[in-house]
C-alpha cells in the first residue's frame, strides 16, 4: 500500500482505479462531522455507504490509512476544480475527526502537517493544490470549516494564504474572472463563490461583495495560479 509510513492501516473496500490520470495532483481536506473517529472509520469502510478517504486523522493525532494513495477513494462527491469534475481521480482525501463546531486539536494538526508534507513530497503537489472540500463543492460542503487554521498551515507550505491585500474597486465580473482562474466553479454565479472564498479566507466577513473581497481574490489569484498559461477560460 502506497502511503504514510506512520499510519495505522485500516483498509476500506470503497475504492477503485483512478480515471484518466495516473498520479494525484490535489489534496482535499475534510472534517468527518461525526461523533468520533471510531464511528467515522466504520462509515468510511462500510460498503453500504460507499464513501471513503485515503486517510483519517483522529483527535489525538493518530493517523489511519484506509486506501492506498495510488487508488481512487470516494470522498469528494459532486465537485469541480479547474474545469474538471472527477476530483476523486485527481486527489488524495484526508478526513479530520471533528464534528465541525469545535477547534482542531494541536496533535491532530501536527499529524496533518506531517502527513500533507509527506504526500506533497511523494507526488510533487504544491501548496496551492491543498484545498478544502468547501473549495470544490460550492454551496454543498463547508468542511474543513471556519475553525480550521488555513493561515497557520500556509506558513508551513500546506495550502496558501494571500499577502498584501490592498483595497480596490468593486467588480463582480472581475471577481468571478479571477475566481475562475484560480479554479473555482463560477457557473452558479457570485453568491456561492463568494461564500466559499470567505469561508476559507475571511470567515467573519458578511454582506455584499466588497472592495476587500475583490482585493482578496486578486491576491489569491497570484498565490494559486503558478503558471498564467494554465488559466481556465
Amino acid at each position: 500500500m502506497i502511503g504514510f509510513a506512520c499510519a495505522k492501516h485500516f483498509p476500506s473496500r470503497n475504492h477503485g482505479e483512478r480515471r484518466d490520470v495516473t498520479t494525484p495532483d490535489l489534496i482535499i481536506l475534510h472534517y468527518t462531522a461525526m461523533s468520533g473517529a471510531e464511528v467515522a472509520l466504520e462509515r468510511l469502510c462500510s460498503s453500504e455507504h460507499e464513501v471513503s478517504a485515503h486517510y483519517l486523522i483522529a483527535n489525538d493525532g493518530e493517523v489511519f490509512q484506509l486506501v492506498s494513495e495510488d487508488r481512487r477513494a470516494w470522498h469528494a462527491g459532486k465537485s469541480s476544480w479547474q474545469g474538471t469534475y472527477d476530483i476523486n481521480s485527481r486527489s488524495i482525501g484526508i478526513e479530520l475527526d471533528n464534528a465541525g463546531n469545535h477547534p482542531f486539536s494541536f496533535l491532530q494538526i501536527r499529524s496533518l502537517i506531517h502527513l500533507c508534507k509527506d504526500i506533497q513530497t511523494r507526488w510533487s503537489i504544491g501548496p496551492h493544490a491543498v484545498l478544502g472540500h468547501s473549495d470544490i463543492a460550492l454551496g454543498r460542503k463547508a468542511d474543513p470549516g471556519r475553525r480550521f487554521d488555513w493561515e497557520g498551515l500556509a506558513r508551513l507550505g500546506v495550502g496558501v494564504w494571500p499577502r498584501n491585500v490592498p483595497r480596490r474597486s468593486v467588480s463582480e465580473r472581475d471577481f468571478l474572472k479571477a475566481a475562475s482562474h484560480i479554479g473555482y466553479d463560477v457557473s452558479g454565479g457570485l453568491s456561492s463563490v463568494l461564500d466559499a472564498v470567505r469561508l476559507r479566507f475571511a470567515p467573519s466577513r458578511t454582506g455584499p461583495l466588497s472592495a476587500a473581497d475583490c482585493a482578496l481574490i486578486d491576491a489569491l489569484e497570484q498565490a494559486f495560479v503558478i503558471d498564467p498559461s494554465a488559466k481556465t477560460a
